[in-house]
């Protein structure tokens, strides 16, 4: 039995397509919560030379005055519109096969002009090479997934044509001179985020979990971080961290509209603090950052895709001298942030 070149290639298609359209990339083997919340609020552009930019005021000029009679009035002219800039990237993940391997799986493939084989295939040898090609693509999938995330969580030193990620504008030392999204932190105080790791690290670790040093910390925070906006709609955290907050809050009970309920919920699920949604997530163990919670405004974070290029589709002709089949998948876009004092990183000591 054999498939021709041209009947290879759709079935390839077809498969890495349910792949990769089919909501394989969600269906990973450890949670991805970062990567999840950003692809569910991602945005598209239209292209750009270098930069995804965005217009950000901080300072006002316009005041109000008293006057009476004949006083002289002054006019405010406002040029207080700065931008921020962050650089699009491309990103490319691919698989290949070669015949010969479709040849050790019991697989024949024709070369021919016309796309047809010379004989029928059995189904027996259709399911040998949809499993052949369905293991291919879920190491397509979970690599891209794993990898895509991992990325989102750097800072963009890594790899200068890689997307800089959430700790590239979420940053550990807010006052540090340095341009974060062209804008210098250290000289526009509004363009800081709010942290306390380091030495400035919150003492709850070992603590008496009574004492709720870590609860009543974060409490105060979250209120300076709804100071110029909505605040952040989410706690990204690693396992450290969230048992932290999980001994102080059995430790106190839970609070309710009807006050503290004393019930001790022994749950290991996922928790809220001030109507913010506190989410374990694997990767910051897996960078041994257990002990910290990065609390994120996802309305000033944005993962924005260049138009018609998100997951983007390629199948390679096989080049001359090799019997080998590619598979590709391109993403072209980056990571952006508009509003940095809504979002915070913190971690316990």
């Amino acid at each position: 039995m054999a498939f021709s070149t041209a009947e290879l290639n759709n079935i390839a298609n077809t498969t890495l397509t349910y792949f990769v359209r089919g909501g394989a990339l969600a269906q990973t083997i450890q949670a991805k919560p970062l990567l999840n919340k950003l692809e569910g609020k991602k945005k598209t552009f239209p292209g750009g030379k270098d930069n995804i930019s965005y217009p950000v005021v901080f300072d006002y000029t316009t005041a109000i005055a008293g006057f009476s009679d004949y006083d002289t009035l002054t006019y405010a002219n406002p040029a207080n519109t700065l931008r921020v800039a962050y650089p699009w990237k491309l990103i490319n993940a691919g698989i290949s096969f070669s015949e010969h391997e479709l040849n050790a799986n019991g697989i024949t493939v024709v070369d021919d002009l016309t796309g047809k084989t010379t004989s029928e295939k059995s189904k027996a040898e259709m399911v040998q090479l949809t499993n052949v090609l369905e293991e291919k693509f879920k190491d397509l999938a979970e690599g891209w997934a794993r990898t895509f995330n991992t990325m989102l969580w750097e800072d963009g030193t890594q790899s200068a044509k890689q997307v800089p990620g959430i700790r590239s504008f979420i940053v550990d030392d807010p006052t540090a001179s340095a341009s974060i999204g062209g804008i210098d932190q250290s000289v526009v105080t509004l363009w800081r985020n709010r942290s306390l790791v380091g030495g400035n690290a919150i003492a709850a670790s070992g603590s008496n979990a009574a004492n709720a040093v870590l609860i009543t910390t974060l409490q105060t925070e979250i209120r300076q971080l709804r100071r110029y906006g909505k605040g952040p709609s989410i706690c990204l955290c690693g396992s450290a961290f969230l048992d932290q907050l999980l001994a102080e809050k059995r430790a106190k009970g839970y609070f309710t509209l009807n006050g503290f309920d004393k019930r001790q919920d022994l749950s290991v699920g996922d928790v809220d603090i001030d109507g913010v949604n506190v989410v374990y997530d694997p990767t910051l163990d897996d960078q041994s950052m257990s002990k910290r919670g990065y609390f994120l405004d996802l309305d000033a974070i944005r993962l924005e895709v260049l138009d018609g290029e998100d997951k983007k589709i390629h199948t390679p002709a096989r080049p001359a001298n090799q019997y080998v089949f590619y598979r590709a998948m391109t993403w072209k876009g980056g990571l952006t942030c508009k509003q940095r004092n809504t979002s915070g990183v913190y971690a316990i000591a």
